[in-house]
């Protein structure tokens, strides 16, 4: 079999690794592998780069994605598809990306029977079936980090921080980082709670940790992107009610900071176990799957 791998949607540090162990696993079987560039939207092109382990060696610490990944309206329409599909020539693909992205892969195999597997990778931790995506645990550390830093200058001023981390709707970043970083509350949108609860809860959870009671010099929240509150007004509402305590109010933003940097061990470690995974499947002729990683079960990824 000849194989193509592609990575989609957002960048997931560890997209990298999965591509390096993808690239080695295959010249080890003797099989010719090429990446695509710029996602769905190279592969309507035809953008193929042959790959070597040479090619690939140092690529596994790096943060991002080498091969490049775009939005692709063409790949939406079935044309764009039918010329994705006619581009592989019979080439297994991997597929490495998020919700969209495996969806497209779908329906990618579903019209053409593109022989096909899917790599979860998504900081979000939104998808289904997996207990964790390519990338979750790098973003998390991340945020853990910065919550630190941002906590060494809140205590220093006796300051309410707002923390905004990313996750689309998905609250589980907020709530995992909320618990590792020691926050004193945490915001999501799964909750369902309009502003005014939201404003009103949270005052007392300023009032109690800077009350005599606590003492506290800091109060951190942490607030999924997905909360339709827009954090410089929730910092602002707060701000209001925050003046009893003589306390300021700050909001930050973390943004596509949370995306960046070398990916962690363990997002290494599942990018190598899922690739594994994921090849095995496709040369065993298991298409339009997705490989999933479940710790609890056996300590490896599944198909």
């Amino acid at each position: 079999m000849r194989v193509a791998v592609l990575t989609s949607g957002g960048d997931a540090p560890g997209m990298n690794a999965a591509v390096r162990a993808a690239v080695k696993l295959c010249a080890r079987e003797g099989l010719d592998i090429v990446g695509v560039k710029n996602g769905y939207e190279g592969l309507i092109d035809g953008a193929f780069e042959p790959l070597t382990p040479r090619d690939v060696d140092p690529i596994g610490a790096y943060g991002g994605t080498v091969l490049g990944s775009a939005r692709s309206t063409r790949f939406r329409t079935p044309e764009g598809r039918a010329e994705a599909a006619r581009q592989l020539d019979g080439r297994g693909l991997l597929v490495i990306g998020g919700n969209g992205s495996l969806t497209g892969a779908h329906i990618l195999h579903e019209e053409h029977g593109t022989p096909l597997v899917g790599l979860p990778a998504s900081i979000d931790n939104d998808i289904g079936c997996t207990s964790f995506a390519i990338g979750v645990d790098t973003a998390l550390n991340t945020i853990v980090e910065a919550c630190d830093r941002i906590s060494d200058t809140a205590r220093a001023h006796r300051r309410v921080f707002v923390v905004e981390v990313m996750g689309r709707h998905c609250g589980y970043l907020a709530m995992a980082s909320a618990v590792a970083a020691g926050a004193d509350a945490c915001l999501f949108r799964e909750s369902g709670k309009d502003e005014d609860t939201l404003v009103d809860e949270l005052s007392e959870v300023i009032d109690r940790g800077f009350g005599p009671e606590r003492g506290k010099q800091r109060v951190l929240i942490m607030k999924a992107e997905g909360v339709e509150v827009p954090t410089d007004r929730l910092v602002r509402r707060l701000q209001a009610r925050a003046e009893a305590a003589h306390a300021e109010v700050r909001g930050t933003v973390l943004g596509h900071l949370v995306r960046g940097g070398a990916p962690s061990y363990q997002d290494r470690m599942i990018a190598g176990r899922m690739t594994v995974s994921a090849l095995t499947a496709l040369l065993n002729g298991r298409h339009d799957v997705m490989v999933g990683w479940q710790p609890w079960e056996s300590g490896e990824a599944t198909a």
